[in-house]
């Protein structure tokens, strides 16, 4: 069950981080139409905000995640 949760987290958290590297080239950063009814309207830094920052917190973990698991192998083979 804990590998299973592993995996789903995972998946959805690269899922945000895709989001996060594709949201400054959906939007337009010089017309406020485009981002300004989305979720952290009508400033672009709120949308910054909402859109990408789940994925920057997705990325530091998987990749904190990433090296405790490297940590913990290298550690077993010695």
């Amino acid at each position: 069950m804990k590998k299973a949760l592993i995996v789903v987290g995972t998946v959805f958290g690269l899922y945000l981080v895709v989001r996060a590297i594709a949201e400054p080239f959906v939007i337009g950063f010089d017309d406020p139409a485009t981002y300004s009814k989305d979720w952290g309207g009508p400033s672009l830094a709120g949308v910054l905000l909402v859109h990408c920052g789940p994925g920057v917190i997705s990325a530091i973990l998987i990749g904190w995640g990433l090296a405790r698991w490297r940590r913990t192998v290298v550690s077993a083979r010695r």
